[in-house]
């Protein structure tokens, strides 16, 4: 079975935490910054089938260097972002996409984001929390975790838990993508 990500993602506004409040809420939650990294997300279309109807995703992402390609399975929540993920490593992006483009997938778009990560642990749950600047859509905080298992909706619960601690609201379950897309076009 593919391993579960279950994810609540918060815009930072008027009403929320600043992301400078939002990083030290959760150092002091225990949280551990790592590395700011750079991401470079390039989404791409299936050449038969439109994966905005079956809900999935595939992107490779660049990130300070390294190269990641991922495919996301169809949502399993109506209140998370709790989906299948498959990720490998590959050793050129830019190969990658050579190669989904020679079998007929086609770009969509390049989502494009600071992110700030912090690990931490919140009622034995381990949790990457993202401070992310996403260009083009603001500031956003991601609260992910990852499992094998099938009890989505308890990590999910402990996620919106942790949320609450951290006086985040409005979830927003749309990807940056989707969100992206969403705009009208300049």
């Amino acid at each position: 079975m593919m391993p579960i990500e279950v994810e609540l993602k918060f815009p930072l506004g008027t009403d929320t935490p600043t992301p400078d409040q939002m990083a030290e809420q959760l150092v002091t939650l225990g949280g551990v910054a790592k590395p700011v990294r750079k991401q470079d997300d390039h989404y791409y279309a299936h050449p038969v089938r439109d994966f905005a109807e079956t809900d999935e995703a595939l992107r490779i992402r660049a990130d300070n260097g390294a190269a990641r390609l991922t495919f996301k399975g169809p949502r399993l929540d109506e209140v998370a972002k709790t989906r299948q993920e498959s990720e490998t490593e590959v050793g050129s992006a830019e190969v990658a996409a050579e190669i989904l483009l020679a079998l007929g997938f086609s770009p969509v778009r390049i989502v494009s984001k600071l992110r700030r990560p912090f690990e931490l642990q919140w009622n034995g749950l381990e949790v990457e929390a993202v401070i992310d600047d996403v260009v083009g859509l603001g500031v956003f905080v991601e609260l992910e975790a990852m499992h094998d298992g099938d009890d989505h909706e308890r990590i999910r619960d402990q996620l919106l838990s942790l949320a609450d601690t951290l006086g985040l609201r409005h979830s927003e379950r749309r990807s940056y993508l989707c969100l992206l897309l969403a705009q009208p076009s300049t």
